[in-house]
């Protein structure tokens, strides 16, 4: 039995990726996130291409990761908003910033860290069980089909899971 998992049991992972997945969306999400609320303090920030930035903050307002709130009239201008979806993509991008900051930037240099307000420390993501608040990592999980898939899928997901019965490098 093939499945085509994308078209029968499409991954999280990728419906995101089909929302976010260029350069320029998370850089404008994480501009909103930093206070940039009109189309020029993005375009000033990002160095973006107004046609661009027109597109991607319309499929962003699309999305409902956005939203577009008019603040002057004649001429109409706006500024954009993140919604609550947009808001709980913090996490991703908290965790985008740890790894680059981790891998991509020499030791000391980072040029952006986080601190949290409450105790003013700086802050690292860092990834708890929801249930048990335990520490987790890749290796602390199993995947495993969800409500929404259907027989096909959950047989096939087994036949996967068994054929590839160690747990991949962690």
């Amino acid at each position: 039995m093939t499945i085509n998992f994308q078209l029968e049991a499409p991954c999280p992972i990728a419906l995101l990726l089909e929302l976010v997945g260029d350069r320029w969306s998370p850089l404008i999400i994480r501009d909103a996130f930093y206070g940039v609320r009109r189309f020029d303090g993005f375009q000033q920030h990002l160095g973006i291409s107004r046609k661009v930035l027109t597109m991607r903050l319309n499929a962003l307002v699309q999305a409902e990761i956005l939203k577009r709130e008019r603040y002057q009239v004649k001429p109409d201008r706006y500024e954009y908003r993140l919604t609550i979806k947009g808001r709980e993509l913090f996490p991703v991008l908290l965790t985008m910033m740890r790894w680059g900051n981790r891998w991509l930037v020499p030791a000391g240099q980072e040029t952006v860290q986080l601190l949290h307000i409450g105790c003013g420390e700086k802050i690292e993501p860092k990834l708890v069980c929801s249930h048990c608040d335990e520490p987790i990592s890749a290796a602390d999980t199993r995947t495993m089909p969800g409500p929404g898939a259907g027989l096909e899928v959950v047989q096939a997901f087994r036949q996967i899971v068994r054929k590839s019965e160690h747990k991949p490098d962690m």
